[in-house]
């Protein structure tokens, strides 16, 4: 039968999670970073994403690959969607993917790119977050967090601080 790309890349898209998975039981790092950033910015984003992806792996694994694609693509800037795969260590494999993010999230801050893009902030983005993050937009969504969510029940500490904490 001819081939059908479509359902080629829905079933690759499908089936990544799960190669996530049986890779990392294999002690492998696989992790991805979202992004976006106007035209402008993005070679210099770029440049310095892979770079400090690189060196990261390097020091902390030996080495990996990191790969680019654009999720999105808007008429002011790309989202692009970094992945990179390195050989972690048993024992060691939260720090080294701990040291790995810190590097490739704190290239994303200086150099023009959101912390996140389509698929939200969560836990593991919080603290990048929280720096990139207007004041005035955390004091917003503080009160309406006060006042739809008064426990504090839906999602506590990840978008703000744990029950009734302040910014």
């Amino acid at each position: 039968s001819p081939s059908d790309p479509a359902r080629e890349w829905r079933s690759a898209f499908l089936r990544m999670p799960y190669q996530r998975d049986a890779l990392a039981r294999h002690a492998m790092i696989v992790e991805t970073f979202e992004t976006a950033c106007t035209w402008d910015r993005f070679e210099e984003l770029h440049e310095a994403v892979t770079a400090a992806a690189d060196e990261a792996m390097r020091r902390t694994t030996g080495g990996g690959a990191v790969t680019c694609r654009f999720t999105h693509v808007y008429p002011d800037g790309p989202a692009p969607y970094y992945t990179v795969y390195a050989p972690g260590r048993w024992g060691s494999t939260l720090a080294q993917w701990d040291e790995i993010k810190t590097a490739v999230s704190e290239a994303i801050l200086a150099h023009g790119g959101t912390i996140t893009h389509h698929h939200a902030v969560g836990r593991d983005h919080r603290p990048f977050y929280d720096r990139q993050r207007p004041a005035p937009f955390a004091a917003a969504l503080a009160a309406a967090k006060r006042t739809l969510d008064p426990t504090w029940s839906l999602n506590p500490g990840v978008l703000l601080p744990g029950a009734g904490g302040t910014t």
